[in-house]
């Protein structure tokens, strides 16, 4: 039963994903005309690979088949618990993975996006960026449902927007290996994740 409705979810999710691609390629060309008339050429750089990312993201799945039967989350136990919209959850080791990397993913796109409308001299703007509008890249449709996933990657989209548009690491820096990363006690704070007895 659990494998069905994660088979379920991902495809339910592809589906609607690829009907708003192709919205998104539609209004793309209207918008980088709008950025290049704002002059906001930073901007219009950081949605146009935002958006390759995610036309990458969308071939890599639509050419991987993915075997639910032999996928570990769905025969390991819960180890941990969430709030989530006034309500509880429970999730193992693998979907709470997915929800740091929703928090990370989403730290790294609003420190460009920050910086992005920073460089162009632009206001302080989170909410309209495509990247926090869209707020997918890197879901893959199983583990979480795309709202949880959306509402941790916004999380990280606005601290990281904060941090790259005030040119500062308030909210992450840079790990050992040099990768950009949310600071662990911001991402334990967002996450609440509470073990398991």
């Amino acid at each position: 039963m659990r494998i069905e409705s994660g088979r379920l979810r991902a495809e339910q999710f592809q589906r609607e994903r690829e009907r708003r691609l192709l919205q998104a390629e539609r209004r793309s060309a209207e918008r980088a005309r709008s950025l290049q008339q704002q002059r906001r050429m930073a901007r219009y750089r950081y949605e146009r690979d935002y958006h390759a990312r995610l036309r990458a993201q969308e071939r890599y799945w639509r050419e991987t088949r993915w075997d639910y039967a032999r996928d570990p989350f769905y025969s390991s136990p819960p180890s941990y618990r969430y709030n989530y919209g006034g309500r509880w959850y429970q999730t193992n080791h693998y979907g709470a993975q997915l929800m740091r990397q929703a928090v990370q993913r989403g730290y790294r796109e609003g420190l460009q996006a920050g910086h992005a409308d920073r460089e162009d001299g632009w206001r302080y703007d989170v909410r309209g960026s495509y990247g926090y509008l869209d707020a997918s890249d890197g879901y893959h449709g199983r583990y979480l449902d795309y709202d949880q996933y959306a509402y941790y990657f916004r999380q990280g989209f606005e601290r990281g927007y904060e941090d790259g548009y005030h040119a500062r690491y308030r909210h992450g820096g840079r790990n050992s290996r040099g990768e950009l990363t949310v600071l662990a006690a911001v991402l334990a704070t967002i996450l609440g994740l509470q073990a398991l007895d």
